[in-house]
This record gives C-alpha cells, structure tokens and sequence, in this order.
C-alpha cells in the first residue's frame, strides 16, 4: 500500500482516545512512507491525523472543495491540496488517488464517504480494502447494523467484500498491509 484514504470527522468528539488514536495511527502512516489522502481540513480528527503524519516525515494529500477553502479550513501544512468544485469530486479524487480506505470517529460526512466506497466494492467496482477504527466501541452500532442488514436479506457480502474492524491503530494498520 502506498496511499489510503482516511474518513473522519472535522471535530475531535468527546472522547479522548479518539484524538489519541487518530494521531497514532497517522504516525504509523508516517513512519512507514504512506501517504494520506484525506479531505483537506486543518481541524478535528481531520486536521489531527495529517498533522501526525506530516510530523512522522510523510507526505499527505488533501481534497478540498473550493466553497470550503473559502471557510478557511483548509490544512496550510499539506504536501499537496487539490481543489475541486464539488463534494462528488471530491470522492472520486480520493477514491482515485488510494489503495485503501480508513474510517476514523466522524459525523454523517465520513459515514456518507465510508458507505460509498463499501457499496462501490460490493458492487466489484473496486478491491481496495476498506477499515473501521472501532475507537472506543464507536462503530459497534454500525457493526450491528451490518449484522442486521445481513441477517434481514438485505446485504449478502462476500468475505472479499467485508470491511475490517479493529479496537486500536496497530491492528487496523497491520490488516490494511496485509
């Protein structure tokens, strides 16, 4: 892998251990030469994890439209910041530009971007991995929706298709490597 996706949130929530995880993780990216390819903030979880990348030695990407550069949120430190006009652009260029794809804590933002690649790939658009850092049992709920939406008949996924969920930033990492 040499570049993955990273969903998440432009606060930093309630907890602690998000921002911890968040800048852990975006140190393993760093030391070891992976890029981050992420939506272009400078603030929350957002802003956290290119930060701890950046400051680990590695490169990050970030994919900003231009209505919210123009709210001045955008990452002044980034090795690159693409502009682009639309959400939907946005996507497509993350999409474009990564192996693999991370979700980190976010709102509807991140959970509308994270569903977008699964059903990309259940519809074998694409083979690219796709994780969860279950920080402190915050996806457990959308775990047991999958779990649901599984049992009910309404998604049948294959196991190439699952997305991996993991408790901490070294197990998470380590299955997105594999």
């Amino acid at each position: 892998m040499k570049s993955l996706c990273v969903f998440c949130g432009s606060k930093s929530g309630t907890s602690p251990l998000f921002l911890e995880q968040a800048k852990a993780f975006g140190k393993l990216l760093g030391d070891n030469g992976i890029q981050l390819v992420y939506g272009g903030a400078a603030i929350g979880l957002m802003g956290a994890v290119a930060d701890s990348v950046l400051d680990n030695g590695g490169q990050v990407t970030g994919v900003l439209p231009r209505f919210l550069a123009d709210m001045e949120i955008a990452h002044p430190r980034l090795t690159r910041l693409i502009l682009c006009e639309t959400l939907h652009e946005r996507k497509m260029k993350m999409f474009e530009l990564s192996d693999g794809f991370l979700a980190l804590p976010g709102g509807f933002g991140t959970l509308e971007e994270v569903i977008e690649v699964l059903t990309w790939k259940q519809l074998n658009l694409h083979r690219k991995p796709i994780a969860f850092l279950n920080v402190d049992g915050f996806y457990d709920p959308l775990k047991a929706m999958f779990a649901e939406m599984s049992r009910t008949g309404f998604l049948r996924l294959e196991p190439h298709e699952l997305p991996f969920f993991a408790d901490h930033s070294g197990a998470v990492f380590q299955e997105l490597n594999r």
